[in-house]
């Protein structure tokens, strides 16, 4: 069945949902909403509210896709020069223990961070994003680090499995299938945080390198 899409009750969801987030001035931000596609716009004091004015309007009920826009503006207190910025990120995830020595490059220019290099989980990946998207004057993060995919493909579909047997009362409506690292997930959930969990379990197997998430909600 199809979904029917009222663009007025999503966008005003939204815009709640952003008054609600303590972290975000949902005054300087605008949102619009066409088919499920919220488009945020307006701009905020750093790249960590603009992250959490993405994650929140993520989480509303009907939203299938955020497009954000939003511009972040520093503060004159808050700029800081790019080498600044790089002694800061290598300081930061030199104190990380879920972030492998040496494993990450950094490269900052006029305050947007790109991070590269290998590790061997996504956890290791999503920490070290976490540990700069908070640190004052950064105004972006790319996340270009690679996961190291080292292990059969079968043996990640079966790892998979069982954790979703560990983790949910009734798994038989999740496929997952799994192809050079990627894992994709198929079939059908009952909330939608059945869903995320579905996809947590997937990028938390060994050698899982990109999850596609093709779970609906039933």
């Amino acid at each position: 069945m199809a979904v029917i899409y009222d663009d007025t009750k999503l966008q005003q969801a939204v815009l709640a949902e952003l008054a609600w987030e303590p972290s975000v001035t949902a005054a300087h931000i605008g949102v619009t909403a066409i088919s499920g596609i919220v488009t945020l716009t307006g701009h905020v004091e750093s790249y960590a509210e603009k992250h959490a004015a993405e994650a929140a309007a993520a989480r509303v009920k009907g939203v299938e896709a955020v497009a954000e826009e939003i511009e972040v503006r520093l503060g004159f207190d808050a700029k800081r020069s790019d080498s600044d910025i790089a002694a800061a990120v290598l300081n930061r995830l030199e104190w990380d223990v879920a972030v492998p020595r040496a494993a990450v490059k950094v490269k900052v220019e006029t305050g947007w961070i790109t991070l590269s290099g290998e590790v061997d989980w996504n956890f290791q990946r999503e920490a070290a994003v976490q540990d700069v998207r908070r640190l004052l004057g950064v105004v972006g993060v790319s996340n270009q680090i690679a996961i190291k995919a080292g292990i059969d493909v079968l043996q990640v579909r079966g790892n998979l499995m069982h954790a979703l047997y560990r983790s949910w009362s009734d798994p038989q409506n999740i496929t997952a299938t799994a192809h050079g690292g990627t894992v994709r997930l198929t079939g059908t959930a009952r909330t939608p945080h059945d869903r995320e969990l579905a996809a947590m379990t997937a990028w938390s197997t060994p050698g899982a390198t990109a999850v596609v998430n093709d779970i609906t909600i039933a």
